[in-house]
């Protein structure tokens, strides 16, 4: 059969190494997967499936260095979780029978306990009974931080089958960010870092859920399903009719052909390679140090990282021999390995090596202050009326009074004009046009917070090039936020103060949970624009899958959606906002605010602030192409965000219902939730249409005075 594309030059430095116990493995997976009934008499596979797609390899090529036992386990895992998509291939979506594979899915989580005495179901398919054996085989030598992780990727990595069915039933083509979150899921690579950390090192509690690790895991992950699609598309979509593949949902998106779309994956991928590589040296090492890792928990991170990056190469390795994939024209060994004996071309290693190097310094090579113009400004989809409070003019003139007995505006960074053309108060007025008058004034504040401490981060120590006194103050930020009645520190400037005011007014009636969850949202928001100011110091423009990810936490995405949460009380359980289709939710509308925040804002940062942080600049430069294509794309995907938002409300929030058999109660205040985001999204619009923050004239008679007038004092650098 023809193949769709030309395989690409896929860029893996790293050499692959076989494990010397991959015979062992394979004649236990086949003895392993005979018992628990996978194969004759399955109706999914038989001995000659299991030793075509040959597992064993692709654990030996993946763990080259764990023992025999061990890779005969981790085969058993990566056996049970190929039948297991095939099964659900087989049984649910070529039947398309929702309600049946949600039932099958529904049963899976109870045989992943995470106490080994817990006892489990009697399995009633292979697929409960290798799941039942694998568990108890595997977990009693794991803590239960990691058995907790591994379940929730497990459990992911089951129920996100259920959006690829429902995409199936619709005949639904992701787009872009919606696809690289739920590919991770879907794909399983999260789930196949736990199973890394089992063959080399368990990555410490204190540090799993940080920064630094989540970029490890997540740029793995996007590379290994990444490189999965270009070598299945063949198989996925020409032959099994799926349409969640990275390579069809770029060629729809952009409207390009096959080859196009598979070349942009590729460079994609690399990207994703690059920042696991630039996340490894210059991330992972200062997180260690900041959190106080003993020499044994920081060599167990080096440990993990190497066995993330052994897995890269190794699976590449599998993809070119297993019969599972399209291989044909693609390179049996690495290129960006140097070859030995007669005949090597020196000249083809030096191309090699500039076009990785280019590759790697156009994200260092942006000139801030370029002149731009006005930021053009396309036409928007946004299908919500806006509504305005009744008492806009009451909380600009509160906000004003708040704002001087705070401190705001004698610090340099703000004076009454920047307030004034900020008009914050109009924000708040469209995103809670019910609120009282009390609870629009706080929002309000709460808004003024969040915009002065993004401007002062840059202004005071972005100039400076002072990162440690930028993690300082947001440690200080973080100690003004108690949970249980601990004491607040002395303000030392006007974020601390304004924060301790905005906290103790927020918090007054709630729970030590509820609070902790407003803190971790908060934190969340301060520690991104440290690592903003980490990439200016770089002048680094970040990879755009980080750059979108980053972007929610920056524009205090969390904040948002815990206020927004708090007015809906107890009748909606925890378990329907973690559910996928609730984040799909929330996360289209953070990122169409997102996106429309960066084209309104693309003269005001690229040319008078000098900064990289925007989508355009970010589109532009991963592309190489010039403003207006860059702002189509960037707007594009706005429209898409929106239609996503639609959608879910539409088709996938009705079945969320009926799955959690949610009481009228519940249903009232989730349509009355998705009632506030929508508000959000036309108050966010309206906020940016009219206000001077944005505006060519403004920014012009502002120029001269862009920066403060002086220089802001350093905070008080002490947390006593």
């Amino acid at each position: 059969m023809t193949q769709p594309f030309e395989l690409p030059h896929f860029y893996m430095p790293y050499p692959a190494r076989l494990n010397p116990h991959l015979d062992e493995a394979r004649a236990h997976s086949t003895a392993w997967a005979r018992e628990m009934g996978m194969l004759e008499g399955s109706g999914i596979w038989d001995q000659s499936d299991l030793e075509a797609h040959d597992y064993g390899l692709l654990c030996a090529y993946t763990h080259p260095d764990c023992d025999g036992p061990a890779l005969s386990l981790i085969t058993d895992w990566y056996v049970w979780v190929f039948f297991f998509d095939d099964h659900f291939l087989d049984m649910y979506k070529r039947t398309q029978d929702r309600a049946a594979g949600k039932a099958h899915l529904d049963r899976l989580p109870l045989f992943m306990p995470l106490e080994v005495a817990t006892p489990v179901p009697e399995p009633q398919n292979p697929v409960e009974a290798g799941l039942k054996d694998l568990w108890a085989r595997t977990v009693p030598s794991m803590s239960v931080d990691w058995r907790r992780r591994f379940s929730v990727a497990t459990e992911h990595l089951l129920n996100e089958s259920m959006w690829e069915l429902s995409n199936i039933n619709e005949g639904r083509i992701a787009n872009p960010v919606e696809y690289i979150e739920m590919r991770r899921k879907v794909g399983g690579a999260p789930w196949s870092a736990g199973l890394v950390e089992y063959a080399t090192a368990e990555v410490p509690a204190a540090v799993a859920g940080s920064r630094p690790l989540r970029v490890l895991m997540e740029t793995f992950a996007d590379a290994v399903h990444l490189r999965n699609d270009l070598f299945s598309y063949q198989r996925e979509v020409e032959d099994e009719g799926e349409n969640s593949n990275g390579v069809l949902v770029l060629e729809t998106f952009f409207g390009c052909t096959t080859q196009q779309a598979a070349d942009t994956v590729n460079d994609i991928l690399t990207s994703r390679l690059h920042q696991f590589e630039h996340t490894a040296l210059t991330e992972v090492p200062a997180v260690a140090l900041e959190n106080g890792l003993t020499p044994a928990e920081t060599a167990a991170i080096a440990a993990y990282t190497k066995g993330l990056q052994d897995w890269q190469s190794g699976g590449h390795e599998w993809h070119l021999r297993s019969s599972r994939y399209m291989n044909q024209g693609a390179r049996s060994g690495s290129p960006w390995q140097l070859p030995s004996g007669p005949g090597t071309s020196a000249a083809h290693i030096g191309t090699l090596l500039a076009s990785a190097a280019q590759e790697r310094l156009r994200a260092y090579s942006h000139v801030p202050y370029q002149k731009v113009g006005p930021s053009i400004l396309p036409e928007f989809h946004m299908p919500f009326p806006l509504e305005l409070s009744p008492h806009l003019d009451a909380a600009r003139r509160n906000l004003r009074t708040w704002c001087d007995q705070v401190g705001i505006l004698q610090e340099g960074v703000w004076d009454e004009d920047k307030l004034r053309a900020y008009d914050l108060a109009l924000c708040s007025a469209g995103l809670d046009p019910d609120a009282t008058p009390e609870a629009l004034d706080l929002s309000a504040q709460w808004l003024a917070f969040g915009t002065y401490g993004d401007d002062y981060y840059p202004l005071v120590y972005g100039h400076r090039r002072d990162l440690a006194a930028a993690r300082l103050t947001t440690a200080r930020l973080s100690a003004c936020m108690p949970v249980e009645g601990e004491p607040t520190l002395v303000p030392g400037n006007a974020m601390e103060r304004s924060l301790i005011d905005l906290w103790a007014r927020t918090t007054a009636e709630m729970t030590a949970d509820q609070r902790r969850t407003l803190k971790a949202a908060v934190d969340t928001m301060t520690e991104s624009w440290v690592w903003e100011l980490s990439n200016q110091v770089q002048n680094r423009v970040p990879d755009p899958v980080d750059y979108l990810e980053m972007r929610r936490s920056t524009f205090g995405s969390d904040l948002t959606l815990s206020l927004c949460r708090m007015g809906h009380g107890p009748a909606i359980p925890p378990e329907v906002y973690r559910s996928g289709p609730v984040r799909s939710l929330e996360n289209a509308a953070i990122d169409y605010a997102c996106l429309l925040n960066d084209i309104f804002s693309y003269q005001k940062e690229i040319e008078y602030e000098g900064e990289i942080h925007n989508a355009i600049l970010v589109v532009q430069n991963f592309f190489g192409i010039d403003y207006p294509t860059a702002l189509g794309v960037v707007h594009d995907l706005t429209t898409q965000r929106m239609q996503q938002f639609e959608h879910v409300v539409a088709h996938e929030l009705p079945v969320l219902y009926d799955d959690f058999e949610l009481s009228r109660e519940a249903r009232r205040a989730m349509d009355g939730y998705v009632l506030d985001l929508q508000n959000w999204l036309a108050g966010i619009l309206n906020w940016h249409r009219n206000v001077d923050r944005y505006k060519d004239a403004w920014l012009s008679r502002r120029a001269h005075r862009f920066l403060p007038d002086r220089t802001p004092a350093r905070p008080v650098l002490a947390l006593g």
